[in-house]
């Protein structure tokens, strides 16, 4: 990725006059919708990107297993994720400078070419390691695909339609969590697991046809900056060296996250060395302290997803392990929360409740702890296992209606020239929260008699302690409480 910085010339050309503007940005003729005539391609064309992304994401997970024991890297498991996770964190922030600096269209062009070069490779893997490379050039794709799609929509829609393409996004993930499973296992079975890879580079080729067209039309070239006198942003070497240190600093703690002992420290101490000071200056100044207005927009969006997705990982476990569900009927418990988390997301996206947009993110994120909270009641024999699917599905409501409100905050609150870098901040607060939470909880799941959850009984009652889940879902409820103060930080005064 080093060809992308400019050279000597490429910076001395920065003095030279600016490039005509780009076409006036996020205009709404008419007042149409997103599937209105000056939308409609777009819109279609993105939201079937996002639907191969969501099939993908929930299908891979079914068909991991039997690719690793194929391959004979079993031990290798958790890196085909983590590997995903660290390069993607680097791509964000890539894809946010690029798109400021030049627009969305090459970005998100290369990283959905990235994504299927990704898929290709791990479909085709001989061994272990090229399976996990080729996670890891996904991660690349995908990290400059999110952000360059936050992008678009900060140039191509007006802010009133962003809600509505935000619920749209959301939607697009409901087919794909009950259908991707099921899907994914059958084509395993039958054809084999690299078809789940190999299959949907091929369904990418029409939405993106579709959707290029009007990003070059309504989203292409620099952004042109609120402020007329300031210059086209360049690339920040700085913001790239520290986002190469915070995927390293990852995924050294995702490293040391797999054994707990003595010797995992060091490569822990490391990761945290490089994590911190790079979080420090990829973060807007005064996250860490939640300060008002977009440093707690992103906070927030870091403390949802990261306090759910974590409790989220030990559900499906919970329930083998603890009450002997089979693994399809434990899934298939989460299955009714992403109908529930889209119906959050539409709620968030009628035009009545912007001006309630803050107390909507308070009340998202006191369900999203009640679910949390409430989960682990079926570590009481007489609770029936119903209770889970119930409240996760409150959850999910939540979390639509947080996750959908952050990313329109995040665009409302960010200058036509910062949108790309802060969508990056925004989604670096996502995934490393994600990893980091759940590298805590993995701790405390183990340290309390989880470990015994690696047998290959997973349907003895006795495989792992009650109180280790109990240690994960309990400190992720006050996490994603103190998200509802957070909340109450959103707007400026």
């Amino acid at each position: 990725m080093t060809a992308l910085e400019p050279s000597d010339a490429a910076v001395a050309a920065e003095a030279a006059p600016p490039a005509p503007p780009a076409p006036p940005l996020a205009v709404d003729p008419g007042g149409d919708g997103i599937l209105g005539r000056a939308h409609r391609a777009l819109s279609i064309g993105i939201i079937c990107v996002v639907l191969l992304i969501a099939f993908e994401a929930t299908a891979v997970g079914t068909a991991m297993p039997v690719a690793a024991r194929e391959l004979r890297g079993v031990s290798l498991y958790a890196f085909a994720f983590s590997a995903y996770f660290t390069t993607s964190l680097f791509a964000m922030v890539l894809s946010g400078q690029w798109a400021d600096r030049s627009g969305p269209l090459r970005p998100l062009v290369t990283g959905i070419t990235a994504f299927a070069v990704g898929l290709l490779l791990s479909g085709t893997a001989g061994a272990m390691w090229l399976f996990i490379a080729g996670r890891a050039v996904q991660g690349l794709g995908g990290g400059l695909v999110i952000v360059a799609l936050y992008v678009v929509v900060s140039r191509a829609y007006s802010e009133r339609l962003r809600p509505a393409i935000m619920a749209a996004f959301a939607a697009s993930w409901v087919i794909p969590s009950v259908v991707g499973p099921l899907a994914s296992g059958t084509v395993t079975e039958h054809l084999g697991w690299r078809w789940v890879f190999i299959g949907i580079p091929v369904l990418v080729v029409l939405p993106l046809a579709t959707a290029l067209p009007a990003i070059r039309q309504m989203a292409a070239g620099p952004a042109q900056p609120a402020d007329h006198a300031v210059p086209v942003p360049a690339f920040d070497r700085r913001r790239i060296r520290l986002a190469l240190a915070i995927s390293l600093g990852a995924g050294l703690l995702q490293y040391a996250g797999q054994d707990l002992n003595w010797w995992s420290l060091l490569p822990g101490a490391a990761g945290a060395a490089l994590i911190v000071p790079a979080v420090l200056g990829l973060l807007p100044p005064g996250t860490y302290r939640a300060a008002r207005g977009m440093p707690s927009v992103v906070l927030l969006r870091g403390v949802a997803a990261g306090s759910f997705i974590a409790a989220e990982s030990f559900v499906p476990l919970m329930l083998v392990t603890q009450r002997g569900l089979s693994p399809t009927l434990a899934g298939l418990s989460l299955a009714v929360g992403g109908a529930t988390w889209a119906l959050g997301s539409y709620i968030q996206s009628r035009p009545r409740m912007e001006p309630h947009r803050e107390r909507l993110l308070m009340g998202g994120m006191a369900l999203v702890a009640a679910s949390i909270a409430a989960a682990p009641s079926v570590l009481i024999e007489w609770v029936p296992v119903w209770v889970v699917g119930v409240a996760w599905a409150v959850g999910c409501l939540g979390m639509g209606a947080v996750i959908a409100s952050t990313s329109v905050l995040l665009l409302k609150l960010s200058p036509p020239e910062e949108a790309g870098t802060n969508s990056a901040a925004l989604q670096i607060s996502d995934g490393l929260s994600n990893v980091l939470l759940l590298a805590a909880g993995g701790a405390a799941f183990a340290a309390l008699g989880g470990g015994a959850v690696g047998a290959h009984d997973l349907t003895s009652a006795d495989a792992s302690h009650p109180a280790a889940f109990a240690a994960v879902f309990l400190p992720m409820a006050a996490v994603a409480l103190a998200g509802v103060w957070v909340a109450t930080r959103v707007r400026t005064r």
